[in-house]
């Protein structure tokens, strides 16, 4: 939606004014724009931020945006029953699907209308497009809108200045993991053209689960229909191709995200089901014109986009496996759900500075969401008890398409929306800004919201920022959430509110010297009709659940006693409760600690290392298991530039101690949780000419 988005390198300079500071200056520093839509210095930006750059997930040894994201302080990477879906638990604040954390491409929602995340075929991201990441952590409603919940992560893509010549590289490693990819960037005809493609495939790891949802039918029918123990399927085939086309105040991107033959994990039911296959397409294309200088105190930026995402079954999925329920499905209980959603959106704001010391924007657009082509093919029916309690008896004629009838899991539906927001950035001394706004949101399913922000940014001394931040968020209740019937999994509920919070917080930066920096930061927030989709006998139903509340620590620092040496290191600490249990949430960890090392030679060996420590995992209310153990990864990056001419090598071990990492499973289903990836090794070469 704002796409005021800067360069930067790890240069920061230390016993300077950096309000002060030219635009070109501020390209020698860390900046970020996601906080207020105004280039700032990451330690006055008017929110808690992390700033990724392409180095940093060089120095990872990342192949995927998911392990990029680990490195986050505050921010765990978990997973969901729905194929393994990475749900972006920033601060404690999750639930089935993880709607509440906004991911942004370039500025632009990449929210799937059905889930509320980035629909269940994800897959994560591949790394080679990728200039920069930016992350919120809290709220950012009053500039982003809906969903902008827990925290947002803004992608953002290479554009010509970034490739600057041709690249391509080649990788293969564990897991029957191949990858190939292709960068070209220059000017042409006045047009800054930059173009990425990246095409993977992946058997996926092979971890066993010894028991999952069938087996406890199996106790309950007296059968042996489960395929436990058993392999989670995680195997995918993935292509991302993106354009950025530049031109004078224009500028036109377009991207796709492919993926294909996507496993089910550990079933979407939690039953193994080996034998299904997924496939999803993501369309994106957008344009924008900015003028920065429209008159002396004047500045616009229009922008219109279009994105698509689809859902399709390539082989049929089973929910339960042959012979399930007492062999009532001697074929398997076979659901599958496919669907169409297209987004359009218009954009328009604009940066006043007429008044003297504030910079003042405004801001006005709308969406349009359609959810079409709503498909689904099964061979159960959906019938309800007295009680209310929904069984599902096989139909008659075994696999019928219900498509565009009563009997679809998701009736076809539209949403539409508007916005306007207002902010004010009031430098009101030479040692204090304040970030003032507001944003009013208008949706034709369940109303209007208006969500506030205020940001005290104070220059304590030349070295130290203080910060005290006030936000307020909204999240929109999912399509899924909403509207879903004849479910075996989930249903919805049409009288559901959205979620809202109110977050607190309270930071402090110290430019010890310009080798060594770190930032500290206290936060709390209160959470109103959270919702999350609640078990009812085999099934689950979206509910407002009520009132939750966290708080929490963030500690970083970034020391480099040398030009070619760089440690890093990040700590959180959060616990969030049920107000009305007093109970931990569960399903993310209480503490996390990561560290990273980068070293270089004269001789262009650059070795990196990293270590990654995940608390304990307490479970969700009334699931009586002991805590999720702590684990512990360690990952080490070689790398050894101009081998040849152009010619880089990098040589990469994830899990180098073999960890037996799990993530939480839900009550009842798998009672040994998630198995992740074990050991894996990956090399790489890439030629740049």
């Amino acid at each position: 939606m704002l796409s005021f988005l800067s360069t930067c390198s790890d240069v920061v300079t230390a016993n300077s004014d950096l309000w002060d500071m030219s635009l070109a200056d501020l390209g020698k520093i860390r900046v970020t724009s996601i906080a207020s839509g105004t280039k700032t210095p990451l330690d006055k930006a008017a929110a808690i931020a992390t700033v990724i750059t392409e180095n940093d997930i060089t120095a990872m040894g990342a192949t995927d945006l998911d392990q990029v994201l680990e490195t986050v302080p505050g921010l765990h990477v978990a997973r969901s029953s729905q194929g393994y879906t990475a749900k972006y638990i920033i601060r404690g604040i999750t639930s089935t699907f993880n709607p509440q954390a906004l991911v942004l491409i370039n500025g632009i929602p990449v929210t799937s209308l059905f889930t509320g995340n980035r629909g269940n075929i994800w897959t994560g991201m591949p790394v080679k497009s990728i200039a920069r990441i930016e992350v919120i952590r809290g709220p950012g409603s009053a500039l982003y809108g809906a969903d902008a919940f827990s925290g947002v992560i803004n992608i953002i893509t290479k554009t010509a200045n970034d490739i600057n010549g041709s690249k391509i590289a080649i990788r293969t490693g564990s897991f029957g993991s191949k990858a190939i990819s292709f960068e070209q960037g220059g000017t042409y005809s006045n047009m800054d053209i930059g173009f990425t493609l990246e095409a993977e495939t992946t058997d996926g790891w092979k971890k066993t689960v010894q028991q999952d949802q069938q087996t406890a039918f199996d106790g309950l029918f007296k059968t042996q229909a489960s395929l436990a123990p058993g392999n989670v399927n995680t195997m995918k085939d993935m292509m991302e191709a993106r354009l950025d086309v530049a031109y004078d105040h224009s500028r036109l991107r377009a991207g796709y995200q492919g993926r294909y033959h996507v496993g089910s994990s550990v079933g979407y039911a939690e039953a193994l089901d080996p034998s299904s296959r997924t496939t999803s397409e993501r369309y994106n294309v957008d344009y924008s014109y900015t003028l920065n200088d429209l008159t002396p105190n004047w500045g616009i930026n229009s922008q219109v986009s279009y994105y698509k995402n689809t859902q399709e079954i390539e082989k049929n999925i089973y929910l339960y496996p042959k012979g399930a329920f007492g062999g009532a499905f001697p074929d398997g209980f076979i659901g599958n759900p496919g669907y169409h959603e297209e987004n359009v959106r218009l954009d328009l704001s604009s940066l006043y500075k007429g008044i003297n010391s504030h910079l003042i924007r405004l801001g006005i657009g709308g969406a349009w969401d359609d959810m079409y082509e709503v498909t689904e093919t099964k061979n159960f029916s959906v019938a309800f008890l007295p009680d209310g309690t929904p069984i599902f008896p096989p139909r008659p004629n075994g696999i019928e398409d219900v498509s565009d009838t009563a009997e679809v899991y998701l009736p076809e539906n539209q949403r539409q929306s508007y916005y306007l927001f207002m902010q004010d950035e009031w430098k009101f001394s030479r040692d204090w800004l304040a970030t003032t706004g507001v944003r009013y949101d208008h949706f034709s399913d369940f109303g209007s919201t208006t969500n506030p922000r205020l940001a005290l940014v104070w220059a304590t001394t030349s070295q130290i920022t203080t910060k005290l931040l006030y936000g307020r968020a909204f999240r929109a209740p999912s399509f899924s959430e909403l509207f879903v019937t004849s479910n075996p999994i989930s249903l919805g509920n049409t009288e559901l509110e959205p979620e809202t919070i109110d977050t607190y917080e309270l930071a402090l930066s110290h430019q010890l010297s310009s080798q060594f920096s770190y930032t500290a930061n206290v936060y709390r927030y209160n959470i109103q009709d959270f919702i999350t989709f609640v078990p009812i006998g085999s099934i689950a139903k979206a509910q407002n659940i009520g009132k939750r509340q966290g708080q929490g620590v963030e500690l970083e620092a970034d020391y480099a006693p040398a030009y070619n040496m760089r440690f890093l290191i990040n700590y959180a600490y959060q616990h969030s409760e049920d107000r009305n249990s007093k109970s931990d949430v569960g399903e993310a960890p209480n503490h996390k600690i990561y560290g990273r090392s980068e070293w270089s030679t004269p001789s262009n060996l650059h070795i990196d290392s990293q270590i990654t420590w995940v608390g304990k995992q307490k479970r969700v209310i009334g699931d009586t298991r002991a805590a999720l153990a702590a684990y512990t990864t360690v990952d080490v990056t070689l790398r050894k530039q101009d081998v040849l001419n152009g010619l880089d090598l990098t040589l990469s071990v994830r899990n180098l101690f073999n960890a037996d990492v799990r993530e939480p499973s839900p009550v009842g289903a798998i009672p040994n949780d998630f198995p992740m990836a074990g050991r894996s090794l990956f090399a790489e070469a890439q030629y740049q000419f």
